[in-house]
């Protein structure tokens, strides 16, 4: 069907359409992957990646401006470039630092990014394709061996996934590592919605140490997608007594219906893991300065520690097999679908990798040694980058930093680098439990006992160098994460 086809929307229908197909990632991203006519998804390919550089919303012009004005602010200071001032607010040491841990990574992804375009030319050519793989084609027929070689769907997944039964496991995974328990809480507690419940955190010796409302299900008329963790109360003193932390939970789950239990993807799973980890930062600190209490103060790159760390249980076959219960039959997740959840995370790792590395590398070198003034424009530094950190070329009419809002217009600004830095941190604090052994219970808990009075309890009180250096005996390793991802 075709626009002219239909006199108005008003008469589109979704089977039939006509359909607009908007340049939002979360329409794009799974146009890209399904649509069959490779003509349609060249068109809507080359449209995403010259969003914002033409005519009268062209950012063009304004990136240099920014870049300028951000260098001239950054010598008002007394630093050399903006990125000097970004990283004097950051875990990590210094750029030369950071380049080095993306070239460490990058060096070792490489071989592995050229062979996903390799694996993807030849099971393409076995379906048909006699064209070569080239941009627009990447998402789709990676979408189709993802379907090949792991053969399972979200909902397959979902009856194993019961939020009570997840809860259940999560709660004591914490207990066995931190030595703390988490109790519901019935009476009592003002809530601000019949879902809504609130919970205690009680240490070793039975002292209720923090809370946490859990606001669990989804409301689309006054609560936004994903999940996350506020805090609702900080840690501090009051009138001379502790007043204790308390953290919002809320997540998007699937309410129950009749006897169906509220069932949960494995990414939800996940990204309560991850939430949990924050407010895990968040209640047990045991800072009473309330602006370095938690999670306040704590530096950009290392603020995802903690919840990346977290979810790296969930792939972790006894917690997860511990929790993942057939809501109506009992049985536990089979082996062969665990195999798989953990094949997939690490489906096009290379590729992965090297695209945040390109991310992470450009904004770097456009706040530290790109000349704003200079004949080079932004686009060539993208170009230069992307030679060593991109399995297909750059096209000509490349324009993606127009519309790269993280970096102009958010808070990643000489900070992209963040993302993965945290990365390497979280598996690398993962590894002391691996090293440990994860089924030697005593190694576990005196590890993780070790990981809460440090990493948990100081929060913004110390510089998260020394908190590493003090739970792992030294600086992060990128070598736990290449391993994680199958690329070491």
């Amino acid at each position: 069907n075709s626009w002219e086809d239909k006199k108005t929307d008003t008469e589109a229908t979704p089977e039939q359409g006509p359909w607009r197909i908007s340049l939002d990632f979360p329409c794009f991203g799974p146009f890209m992957q399904h649509c069959r006519n490779r003509d349609l998804r060249e068109k809507v390919y080359r449209a995403f990646i010259t969003r914002a550089s033409e005519g009268d919303v062209d950012n063009t012009p304004l990136i240099p401006q920014i870049l300028k004005l951000r260098k001239e602010k950054a010598q008002l200071l007394g630093y050399k470039n903006f990125a000097e001032v970004s990283l004097a607010e950051k875990m990590a040491p210094s750029i030369d630092a950071v380049l080095e841990m993306e070239e460490r990574l990058r060096t070792a992804s490489w071989d592995a990014g050229q062979q996903d375009l390799k694996d993807l030319q030849e099971f393409a050519a076995e379906q048909g394709e006699t064209e070569p793989i080239i941009q627009w084609d990447f998402a789709f027929w990676s979408e189709r061996l993802r379907e090949q070689r792991f053969n399972y769907t979200d909902e397959e997944l979902r009856p194993y996934f019961s939020l009570e039964k997840v809860l259940d496991g999560l709660f004591q995974l914490v207990n066995r590592i931190f030595g703390i328990t988490v109790t519901a809480v019935a009476e009592d507690v003002p809530i601000w919605n019949k879902d809504v419940r609130y919970f205690n955190i009680a240490d070793e010796g039975g002292e209720i140490i923090a809370g946490f409302y859990l606001d669990p299900y989804a409301r689309p008329a006054d609560k936004r997608g994903g999940a996350w963790m506020d805090d609702c109360l900080g840690r501090k003193i009051v009138q001379g007594n502790i007043q204790i932390p308390v953290a919002h939970l809320v997540c998007n789950s699937t309410p129950p219906v009749g006897n169906k239990p509220s069932l949960m993807t494995f990414r939800e799973v996940e990204t309560l893991f991850h939430e949990f980890g924050h407010g895990l930062q968040h209640m047990l600190t045991t800072i009473n300065e309330a602006d370095a209490a938690g999670i306040n103060g704590v530096e950009w790159d290392a603020v995802e520690l903690a919840s990346q760390f977290m979810e790296n249980w969930c792939y972790h076959k006894p917690t997860l097999l511990g929790m993942a219960k057939h809501f109506e039959t009992g049985e536990t997740l089979p082996d062969d679908l665990f195999e798989k959840i953990k094949a997939a995370r690490n489906f096009q790792a290379g590729t992965q990798m090297l695209r945040q590395i390109q991310f992470g590398v450009v904004d770097l070198k456009l706040h530290s040694e790109f000349d704003p003034e200079g004949p080079q424009t932004v686009f060539d530094v993208q170009r230069e980058v992307s030679q060593t950190t991109s399995v297909l070329p750059m096209l000509p009419e490349d324009r993606f930093l127009c519309s790269f809002q993280h970096i102009f217009a958010g808070g990643y600004s000489a900070g992209y680098f963040s993302y993965k830095w945290a990365e390497v941190l979280s598996a690398d604090a993962f590894s002391a439990f691996e090293e440990a052994g994860l089924d030697n219970e005593q190694a576990v808990a005196e590890t993780g006992r070790r990981f809460r009075h440090t990493i948990l309890a100081k929060g913004g009180s110390c510089h998260p160098m020394d908190l590493f250096k003090e739970f792992r005996g030294r600086e992060p390793s990128p070598e736990p994460l290449l391993r994680h991802t199958g690329l070491l």
